[in-house]
């Protein structure tokens, strides 16, 4: 249909009769079919409207279909394929005279029709598609053959045993020696698809055949390259120098216009410096990586989105590329705030100690913004830099503390999370900034916030002059507070009368009774247990537990495990990547990807090599910097539990009254049942690793269907 902008009249619902009568009005004096057109156009119009009364007219439409116009045989055909499978008795009517288009002189009239045919999943359709798709593979016109080449994987969508039992797939390889580029590429995205879809089949390609398809990427069009350039993914290296030498022949492709095919020859290349040994020339070849990537950066923003989200994986496998292109990374005002929050995630990660403070001045910046969402960010990068460069970290909290004098409420109250961690960071150094932090007080109404302010005063509670009355403040409205700050607020109480018994003497009591009796949350119950049973039976150990040293905190942004880390690179320029999740999370039926085994597969060198396998990096960016404790994996639990169920039955009553809960007169513990050693005893164990699941993958013994 013609783009003019009088179509737009033609999007009006019609009546079934009268779109009829408009299509066989006309007759001999309607030489050049302009009517039957417009009514088409209509119908056509309804259909995209999804106006289902249109199926009506499908008789009507297949009497068209013998109009020798290519024009409304689009049309007829596009209504064929959108209700053949609402009413396959009458598709079949228009059977013959899209096997007599086939023999048609005009080849877009051959191509329509075998592709017309092979789209409409009808069994008596697919069955009648194969001959005349084994005969058009061999047409003079390449564009026909393109066509039918694709039909094939068409085919095998609908009816893999057919396909599988014709000739069609050894046909497909014998079009790879075409003479056509464009053939050639088609095929192989025909055979690439089949193979996705296949377990039984396998595709194999040698240096030879890689070679060759390398040496007619010039001549292809743009989506022509990206499938040659998917289709040497399959191509496993024997070499070192043969890896080398493919990677540098396709290098000029990164300078092409196309992001599709950029992207995807940064994955080959990616996926063929696993086979490279000379790390020289594997340095070489990531600084060619720079300059695409950011070149990427000056298309639409969903472009840049999707260059930046695989900067950020590919930066994790090879930090040196973009290692001296912090600065293109930069936001602009008119970004979107997803491309600008992912440029944020590139800062952070290229920041170093020679560039800090001009990442430092950008950051004060961005937290001026008038995007609250990016203002938090930014404010939460500035601290997160403080951890990860120690030499700047007096730069960044000085930073912070400026911002902080701005009184704007979200901005103190992310300050206040990102100086605790800091804090947990660097014990006993930066002190002299709790004083700041108690002045803003008043600002903080945000769990995590509260929470981390909370944390502050019960670690610091000695040097703290008055935490017994800041502490009291929070206190108020315990019941009120979510479970984060109940939390919070307990174990703060439990560290300000470790610290200070005196101060903290009358708290404790009542925070245990209010977290042991009046929550209905087991974790802040069993916390409150824990913690009474500590303070009721040695205060040394208490001590050393809850005031022991805690665990080491780092700033890396969020990793992946090297094994997701290794799938993901084979991905790049995929959807996976722009979530950064294992293929098989975003499509369940996508066929897995991984390293082929050769004698030039560098082992050593990939990021599973170091043992490292299912562990992740703690990260703090937007998660509160809480660290992930990994318990022992071979510790004795049933000795364990033996033990402390040994330990707590010895506990006297005389012991936990001390603590003079309800008045003394419970003789149990905050209302608990008293341990016996007859009774059925329940241990939750809350440290128990999680239970990380991965399916299994398995090599089955495929036939090899698609040797090359």
């Amino acid at each position: 249909m013609s783009s003019g902008g009088g179509d737009a009249k033609l999007f009006a619902r019609g009546k079934v009769a009268e779109l009829r009568l408009e299509l066989n009005s006309g007759g001999k004096k309607d030489k050049n079919h302009a009517a039957k057109k417009i009514a088409l156009k209509k119908i056509v119009a309804n259909m995209t409207m999804s106006n289902n009364d249109m199926v009506a007219l499908f008789p009507d439409i297949v009497g068209c279909m013998q109009i020798p116009s290519l024009e409304i045989k689009k049309m007829c055909f596009l209504f064929l394929v959108n209700y053949a499978r609402m009413k396959p008795e009458v598709a079949l009517k228009a059977l013959p005279t899209l096997q007599e288009d086939m023999n048609d002189s005009n080849p877009l009239v051959r191509a329509l029709a075998l592709r017309t045919m092979s789209y409409i999943h009808v069994r008596e359709f697919v069955e009648a598609t194969v001959p005349p798709t084994k005969l058009l593979l061999r047409d003079a016109d390449p564009y026909v053959r393109k066509t039918a080449a694709f039909c094939v994987a068409k085919l095998y969508d609908h009816d893999r045993h057919l396909v599988e039992a014709s000739d069609l797939i050894d046909r497909l390889n014998s079009m790879l020696r075409d003479d056509n580029p464009t053939v050639v590429a088609s095929a192989l995205a025909s055979l690439m698809d089949i193979w996705e879809r296949s377990d039984a089949i396998k595709l194999t390609i040698d240096y030879g055949n890689a070679s060759k398809m390398v040496q007619i990427l010039p001549d292809c069009s743009e989506w022509g390259q990206t499938y040659i350039l998917e289709a040497l993914m399959s191509y496993v290296p024997q070499e070192t120098s043969e890896a080398l030498l493919l990677a540098e022949r396709i290098s000029p492709r990164l300078s092409h216009s196309n992001s599709a095919v950029v992207l995807t020859c940064i994955r080959v290349i990616l996926y063929l410096m696993n086979y490279i040994a000379d790390q020289k020339q594997i340095s070489i070849l990531c600084r060619k990586l720079s300059p695409p990537l950011v070149t990427l950066l000056a298309k639409g923003p969903e472009v840049q989105y999707l260059a930046l989200r695989n900067a950020l994986l590919i930066l994790q496998r090879r930090p040196e590329v973009l290692r001296n292109d912090i600065r293109v990374f930069f936001c602009k005002y008119n970004d979107p705030i997803y491309v600008k929050v992912t440029k944020l995630e590139l800062i952070f990660m290229l920041a170093t100690e020679k560039n800090i403070e001009e990442v430092l001045t950008e950051l004060r910046e961005y937290a001026t913004e008038i995007d609250v969402h990016f203002v938090r960010k930014s404010v939460r990068a500035i601290g997160k830099l403080a951890i990860k460069i120690e030499p700047a970290a007096r730069r960044c909290i000085n930073t912070l503390l400026e911002l902080v004098a701005t009184k704007v409420t979200y901005i103190v109250q992310e300050a206040t999370v990102v100086i605790r961690n800091i804090f947990r960071k660097y014990p006993n150094q930066y002190e002299s900034i709790i004083s700041t932090l108690c002045e803003n007080l008043d600002s903080l109404d945000e769990p995590e916030a509260k929470a981390a302010m909370i944390w502050v005063i019960g670690q610091y509670a000695s040097r703290i002059e008055n935490s017994d009355v800041l502490l009291e403040d929070f206190l108020y409205s315990f019941a009120d507070e979510p479970v984060e700050v109940q939390l919070a607020l307990l174990t703060a109480t439990v560290k300000l009368f470790i610290q200070r018994p005196t101060k903290g003497q009358e708290l404790v009591p009542k925070v245990l009774k209010w977290a042991t009796e009046d929550t209905d949350n087991p974790d802040l119950r069993d916390r409150g247990y824990m913690y009474w049973r500590l303070l009721s039976s040695d205060m040394a150990t208490a001590k050393a537990i809850v005031m022991g040293e805690k665990p080491p905190i780092t700033a890396e942004s969020e990793k992946l495990d090297p094994a997701t880390l290794e799938e993901m690179c084979l991905n790049v320029g995929t959807l996976a990547t722009v979530y950064l999740k294992p293929v098989q999370q975003v499509f369940r039926s996508a066929r897995p990807r991984r390293l082929q085994d050769s004698p030039a597969l560098q082992k050593h060198m990939l990021p599973t090599a170091n043992g490292l396998d299912g562990q992740k990096s703690l990260s703090t960016f937007g998660r509160g910097g809480q660290p992930t404790v990994r318990p022992p994996q071979n510790g004795d639990l049933a000795a364990a539990v033996d033990a402390a169920d040994e330990f707590f039955a010895g506990v006297g009553n005389h012991q936990m009254a001390a603590m003079n809960i309800n008045g003394g007169n419970d003789d149990g513990f905050g209302g608990s049942p008293v341990v016996g050693r007859g009774e059925m005893q329940y241990v939750v164990n809350q440290s128990a690793p999680e239970q990380v699941y991965q399916p299994a993958m398995g090599r089955g013994s495929n036939g090899d269907l698609l040797m090359l």
